[in-house]
């Protein structure tokens, strides 16, 4: 059985219609089917290639997460009882001072809220005492009236001060 692909790296009737389509829709779809028509063929090459480039850089990266694992930031031991010992006792007093911070933290947020709830409420109670302060009717002028444009009667809003 002979089969071959549609839409394959070469000059077909397809691949034209489809990058004459892809220019009529969006330039750069058109533009990808040209590149693909024209380089495809090469592609095959170009994925092996990025895939060693990727598989070496990957590579590189697990050999760093052992290296990692080997010092203390996984539970391998280096076969020195001594030197893993202090290294124990050693971050387990690190933990200790993370759980200090961690907790002093709590405190100052919980201290900070507090502070800010404290303000939030001073300033609302000075709002409130200027807004129900009695106001008495503006005077001077030359136009004669009081300036609030709602019949003389004086409502205080938010820019009275």
């Amino acid at each position: 059985m002979n089969t071959s692909a549609l839409i394959r790296p070469a000059w077909t009737p397809a691949t034209i219609a489809l990058m004459v389509i892809g220019f009529m829709v969006f330039w750069p779809l058109g533009l990808a089917m040209l590149a693909y028509i024209i380089w495809g063929d090469r592609l095959d090459g170009f994925k092996r290639d990025v895939n060693r480039a990727t598989d070496g850089i990957f590579a590189g990266c697990r050999r760093g997460s052992d290296r990692a694992a080997r010092w203390g930031h996984g539970s391998a031991r280096t076969g020195n009882v001594a030197f893993d010992d202090w290294r124990e006792k050693e971050l387990e007093r690190l933990n200790e001072e993370r759980r200090k911070l961690d907790e002093m933290l709590s405190e100052f947020d919980e201290y900070a809220r507090e502070l800010r709830r404290a303000k939030d409420q001073e300033e609302f109670d000075r709002f409130m005492a200027n807004r129900n302060k009695p106001t008495s009717p503006a005077t001077g002028g030359s136009t004669g009236s009081t300036g609030t444009g709602n019949g003389g009667k004086s409502t205080p809003g938010l820019l009275d001060e």
